[in-house]
């Protein structure tokens, strides 16, 4: 048998852990939170928990959580949209708590 030569590693570990990933909304969301958020919410809240599509985000300070409570039915949205739900999602409600550093 002869071999063409060594295969990139990437491929087979973006396979592996594509299905390694639990697939919970929680880890759903951490996967689409930088698009979905956008590069300015995401580096200032990050998801930490979920239960029965209440998503709970950490922010960097209160006045963050403030602002994102504000734009929460239009964030809402756009995570339901990444995680392809246009409809009822599994993201219904945010609660914001205020942490470290995203």
């Amino acid at each position: 048998m002869r071999r063409s030569g060594p295969r990139p590693l990437g491929g087979a570990l973006a396979a592996v852990t594509g299905r390694a990933r639990p697939q919970t909304v929680l880890a759903r969301v951490e996967g689409v939170w930088a698009e979905a958020a956008g590069p300015t919410i995401a580096g200032e809240a990050r998801p930490r928990s979920e239960a029965g599509g209440t998503l709970v985000l950490e922010c960097s300070s209160g006045v963050w959580a403030q602002e994102l409570e504000l734009l929460s039915a239009d964030l809402i949205a756009r995570l339901n949209a990444a995680l392809g739900d246009a409809g009822e999602g599994p993201v219904r409600t945010l609660r914001f708590r205020v942490g470290g550093r995203a």
